[in-house]
This record gives C-alpha cells, structure tokens and sequence, in this order.
C-alpha cells in the first residue's frame, strides 16, 4: 500500500516539474560524492566571471542545477519552490512552455548576476587605474567568484504565479496570515533589492540574480499574455 500512494504522489506531479527535481537532487549529490575522487563539480559547473580561467559559457545553464554541499537547506527549498508553484504553471502552460521559462529565467538570473559583478569589479579596477580585462588578467582571486542554485529560476516561477494568480493567498513561513500573491511578490522583490544595494549585501546569497530572474520571468509571462490574446487564447 505504501508503495502505491507513494507511486500515486509522483505520478501526480507533471513531469518537466518532476525531472526538473529529481536531476537537482541527483546532481547536490554527485556534488557530495564525486569531491572523494578529486572531482569538484560546483568548480566546474558553478557560473564563474567572464574572463577567468575556470568560465565557461554553458555555466550560465549548468549553475542552476548546483546548490550549497554544506546543508541540504539550499537545494531543499529551492525545490520546494518548483513543486509548490512550477506544477501549477506546467499544468497551465505544458510541460515546453514551463520548461523554457524555467531555463531562460535561470540563464536571465545568471546574466544579470554577472552584469552585478562587471559593474563592481570594473568600478574596483578604475579606482586602482587598471582597465577591467587587466583586473582579470592580473587577480586570480576573481575565479573564486561562483554563483550556484536555482534560486534565479524560482524567484521567476513565484513571480509568474503570482501573475497568474494574484489574489490567492500565501503564507509566509512562521507568520499565520495569508497575502495575496500579488503582494507577497512586490514585498520578496523589494526585499531582495534591499539585500542588493545595502551592507547585507556583503552576504553570499545571489540577491541580484533572484531580481534578473523576476525580471526576465516577468518580460516573458507579458509576452506570452499579449501573443495568447492575440491567438483568442486566454489560459488566465
């Protein structure tokens, strides 16, 4: 019987939402496991700066699929996220639609992260007379800058279901009061920006690519609102 409700419970959630989870779970263990044998993946896949010697331009896809090894906190809620809001959307959209929001809300998020980066560490570079490609050249400490997650990618989901449906009431964790999506998402934004622009934004979590994937989310359901009506399609 437990097999069956079990076998019932995944079968009831779409599958690009599904996959989507099970590849970010294989792959925060990999990142455990494949350390032992001298194989860092969060060096490899991790979405370095432009320029260094570990960059590559498939990070900007492969870092999405990375999270913090130190707890399962990261990788936990971020998918928590996709099961929570990404199944609503799949059902609504289908599974291509939600897929390449998915994909080009993480790429977003990485492009305007490194953008963050470009605009800091080329205003370091001109106060010290030094032009950005010799800062790069020169500071091998740059290749330590890494963005993991799919934070990006969720932040554009919750940004998209909130447009979606914006008066449906959530409940922030520990505070038993329900708000309105539409809400929820311009007080998360306005908190990240927050994060972003002040001194907690010496942290280490990644506020402006959460931003850039709200962003780019928010251009695409646009988008895709204006070509359905267009097409006498309306799906919300």
């Amino acid at each position: 019987m437990m097999n069956q409700n079990s076998s019932g419970f995944l079968n009831s959630i779409p599958p690009v939402t599904k996959n989507l989870i099970i590849i970010n779970l294989l792959f925060w263990v990999a990142s455990l496991v494949l350390p032992k044998m001298g194989i860092d993946l969060v060096q490899i896949l991790g979405l370095h700066f432009p320029g260094v010697k570990d960059f590559y331009p498939f990070q900007f896809v492969s870092y999405m699929f990375m999270h913090d090894t130190r707890s399962f906190g990261h990788v936990f809620f971020n998918m928590f996220g996709v099961y929570m809001f990404g199944r609503v959307l799949e059902n609504v959209w289908g599974p291509k639609r939600f897929l390449t929001f998915y994909l080009v809300t993480g790429i977003g998020a990485g492009i305007v992260q490194e953008l963050v980066w470009a605009y800091s560490v080329q205003s370091f570079a001109s106060a010290n007379g030094l032009t950005l490609f010799e800062l790069v050249k020169m500071d091998p400490s740059l290749n330590m800058m890494v963005t993991i997650g799919a934070s990006g990618a969720v932040f554009g989901i919750l940004l998209a279901f909130a447009m979606l449906f914006p008066n449906v009431p959530l409940f922030l964790m520990f505070i038993p009061i329900p708000i309105k999506a539409k809400y929820f998402v311009v007080f998360y934004g306005l908190a990240e920006l927050f994060m972003g622009v002040s001194s907690f934004g010496g942290d280490t979590v990644a506020h402006f690519a959460h931003l850039g994937g709200m962003l780019f989310g928010y251009f695409m359901v646009r988008y895709w609102k204006k070509k359905d009506a267009d097409n006498g399609k309306y799906f919300y």
